[in-house]
């Protein structure tokens, strides 16, 4: 019995900055088609996942800190895709029989989309940049999960909003245990994520 094994020259390929961007661009676009259909399947207990903001910054987030960009170019591809989740949730939705206007979300892509990338960048750091964007992305599950717990708590089911709450609050306290130390970095996480969840909520309700 043989098992199949990956050759040297593909783990390079896979490897390679520009592959790794060229995906992260392909896949942005694929996976904002799939929350579409996922509307359509996924159970009423975490469908908000693929009807919220968390749900395309979590993927933007996952996508860039796999890219592992540094700073500048992960900044551009925050930007880049969480225009394509919202690109390809149009197209799907369009094929689907619905529509969509992209015009609001591709903005708030093109303002939020840098801040989501560089922080899903830093999360590789140490230090006050891992501080920074730890707030910034646990700061965005906590503020939509007491959105979610709060004002549209009577359309949707508590669960999803509960996890990406829990989730925020436990990014916070593993980077805090495994890559923060000293008193500022510590007091910019903690307080920086109040601020940004604050801001988050204050923003959402205004609508």
């Amino acid at each position: 019995m043989t098992t199949a094994t990956q050759t040297p020259s593909a783990r390079v390929g896979i490897s390679h900055p520009v592959v790794r961007i060229a995906l992260v661009v392909i896949l942005s676009f694929v996976l904002g088609g799939l929350t579409s259909y996922a509307q359509g399947f996924l159970p009423d207990e975490i469908v908000s996942f693929a009807n919220s903001s968390s749900g395309w910054t979590v993927l933007t987030a996952l996508l860039v800190y796999w890219s592992r960009a540094r700073t500048v170019p992960a900044a551009v591809l925050g930007a880049t895709s969480f225009v394509l989740l919202v690109l390809g949730y149009t197209v799907a939705s369009q094929v689907r029989g619905y529509f969509y206007d992209p015009l609001f979300f591709s903005v708030v892509g093109v303002v939020a989309g840098p801040f989501v990338g560089v922080a899903a960048s830093w999360m590789r750091a140490t230090g006050v940049r891992a501080a920074l964007g730890t707030a910034l992305l646990a700061g965005i599950g906590v503020g939509e999960s007491v959105y979610g717990l709060t004002i549209v708590h009577e359309s949707t089911s508590p669960v999803y909003w509960t996890a990406i709450g829990v989730a925020g609050l436990v990014l916070l306290a593993g980077v805090l245990v495994r890559r923060i130390r000293g008193a500022l970095p510590v007091a910019l996480a903690i307080g920086g994520t109040a601020v940004v969840a604050t801001a988050f909520f204050v923003a959402y309700t205004s609508l």
